[in-house]
């Protein structure tokens, strides 16, 4: 069974039933696949909840995911190193913690599902491998 490690940008688009093509996969896969998560997604997701339900419900699936929990050094050592790389070729990625969501999955050998361009342009230019 394939494991695929979610970004925030489709998580978000899941929870508010936004249909696009990471939500439709989540939605149609969630007990098919093996769904993993890191830190700063996890942060990302849950600061973004506004009603303490919600919160807890959210959270509480998080739990049951696969729990990816790599040294956090060498992982914004890694990001840093790539992000500066991108920069140097021109590409500037928005919000530089999508460099480590994506050492994540490259560490971790798995596929990111996601709706976020700049993954695109990361994965151009790394071993990031996107979940179709």
């Amino acid at each position: 069974m394939d494991i695929v490690l979610v970004d925030t940008s489709a998580w978000i688009n899941f929870f508010k039933g936004t249909e696009m093509g990471s939500s439709l996969f989540l939605k149609n896969n969630l007990g098919n696949a093996v769904i993993a998560t890191c830190p700063i997604i996890l942060q990302e997701v849950l600061q973004g909840i506004k009603i303490e339900k919600e919160f807890r419900t959210v959270n509480s699936l998080f739990s049951g995911l696969t729990r990816f929990s790599n040294d956090p050094y060498e992982l914004a050592y890694s990001a840093a190193k790539l992000y500066r790389e991108l920069r140097n070729k021109g590409i500037t990625i928005r919000k530089p913690n999508d460099c480590l969501i994506a050492l994540y999955a490259i560490k971790n050998n798995v596929s990111l599902l996601h709706d976020d361009k700049d993954f695109y342009y990361i994965s151009m230019n790394s071993d990031l491998v996107i979940q179709q």
